[in-house]
């Protein structure tokens, strides 16, 4: 896309090589693509589990591009952000289509990505071979169950935003179609409005004086535990926080009624990611 900087990294030959080997015979595969002997090693089989899949292939293979700041499309796909990035988010590149559709792999763009036939770019690992058909087959099944969540993923935590996309500190060179935060627990929808969630624009040097930026606010579809923010118009130049106010009165809470950031919150909001963009000329 014209104006961001992307990065791309070649992974050692190798590496490409683990990769490329990788049978299809469904039996299992380890984090480098290859077929499980009997009984498992190296972590276990790879399964239509969330946790599985990020082990197996984002973790180790997407996250070559897809990390940090420069991410393609803002796609994080690392541990912390991949699942609220990917589950009920539109696709940049086509908007009309989710990223992951709960329940429809063939109308998910990270399948039509994996597969090769997207309406825009090219198939990924972008500029390696393809994933094998049965890594593929893993994902699919996976968001034909339902794209769930791992259990483990939000359990044991008092509700908080655990991640946010720009990231806090982050500097960016092309305004983002949206802001996407995840939380540890499922959000009251009832309590999201302009009263619980707002961007705000940073005037000069002055860290209290802002100006607010309309947005439009939404929970992805089958992802209860993350809220999308998307700026009305393109941002120009500057910096920018997102505040999320917590009860009593008004503000965000989880479904369960719990306070966003515990004790530490204040009637003021919780500042959940604070960025910069510097489009280039």
């Amino acid at each position: 896309m014209a104006g961001l900087r992307i990065r791309y990294v070649r992974v050692s030959a190798l590496y490409v090589a683990l990769i490329a080997g990788c049978a299809g015979n469904g039996a299992g595969l380890d984090v480098s693509g290859r077929p499980l002997p009997p009984g498992g090693s190296n972590g276990g089989p790879l399964t239509a589990d969330f946790a599985s899949i990020q082990d197996h292939v984002f973790t180790p293979i997407c996250t070559v591009c897809h990390a940090g700041g420069g991410a393609p499309q803002g796609l994080r796909l690392d541990a912390t952000n991949s699942y609220a990035l990917l589950v009920g988010v539109p696709s940049i590149e086509v908007p009309s289509i989710l990223r992951v559709k709960p329940g429809d792999p063939d109308n998910s763009y990270l399948i039509q990505k994996l597969e090769g036939h997207a309406a825009v770019g090219a198939q990924m690992p972008y500029g390696e071979p393809p994933l094998p058909a049965a890594t593929i087959a893993v994902i699919r099944q996976w968001i034909v169950d339902g794209a769930l969540q791992s259990a483990a993923a939000a359990s044991g935590r008092s509700f908080a935003a655990i991640a946010a996309t720009p990231a806090p500190q982050d500097v960016l060179f092309e305004s983002p179609p949206r802001i996407v935060v995840a939380f540890s627990a499922e959000l009251d929808q009832t309590r999201i409005d302009a009263s619980s969630v707002r961007l705000e624009r940073v005037l000069g040097s002055d860290p209290s004086a802002t100006r607010r930026i309309p947005v439009a606010l939404a929970v992805p579809q089958g992802n209860p535990r993350a809220l999308m923010i998307e700026p009305s118009t393109p941002l120009a130049d500057g910096r920018y926080r997102l505040v999320v106010t917590p009860p009593p009165d008004t503000g965000l809470s989880s479904i369960g009624g719990d306070r966003l950031g515990g004790s530490t919150a204040t009637p003021a909001g919780v500042v959940v990611t604070e960025f910069e963009l510097a489009v280039q000329p």
